[in-house]
């Protein structure tokens, strides 16, 4: 009898604990959002961890939930397979990819040399988005001749950008 009474209410608390985890993206977050911080700005974060520091902690999270680290498996005893003959092995289709709009002229100078920036940006921008260059930590603005066209980078708000600690190019913010 006792232990009925301590089940029930485990379970509800429970149940309640799930519901409050899943919450819903709401309709007005960008694309690629895993959360939404305390002051009101979006987390691109990949996980819950650290996903809104400077911007007073997470308020909802709706991105994949946390994997907890398995344990290392034992190396196998015996060897692996050996890969199925190319001819097998068809990639998949992949669908097209949509083009990302092209950026407005920039009032930077072009520079000529081996440093040549590709024609189109990457697919991915967007209304209220930024570019980070990954390897700078520097923000380009969606009119600047650098959007979504260095080597490596990704698109974020302008606010989670700042909260990961890139700095704006040329010290000019973007919206």
């Amino acid at each position: 009898m006792i232990q009925a009474r301590l089940v029930l209410p485990t379970l509800a608390a429970a149940i309640l604990c799930s519901a409050a985890a899943l919450a819903q993206k709401p309709a007005g977050a960008p694309a690629g959002a895993n959360g939404t911080c305390k002051d009101g700005t979006y987390s691109m974060n990949a996980t819950k961890a650290g996903a809104c520091s400077g911007h007073k902690g997470v308020a909802a999270w709706y991105g994949p939930a946390v994997a907890t680290p398995a344990a290392k498996p034992a190396p196998a005893a015996t060897p692996a397979p050996a890969p199925a003959p190319a001819a097998a092995m068809k990639p998949a289709p992949t669908p097209a990819p949509t083009p990302a709009p092209a950026p407005a002229a920039s009032s930077k100078p072009a520079t000529s040399g081996s440093h040549a920036l590709p024609a189109t940006a990457a697919a991915g921008g967007g209304p209220g988005l930024v570019w980070v260059n990954l390897s700078s930590h520097v923000y380009h603005c969606p009119t600047d001749r650098y959007y979504g066209k260095t080597k490596s980078g990704k698109y974020l708000s302008e606010s989670a950008a700042i909260g990961e600690g890139d700095k704006a190019d040329a010290g000019k913010k973007c919206f």
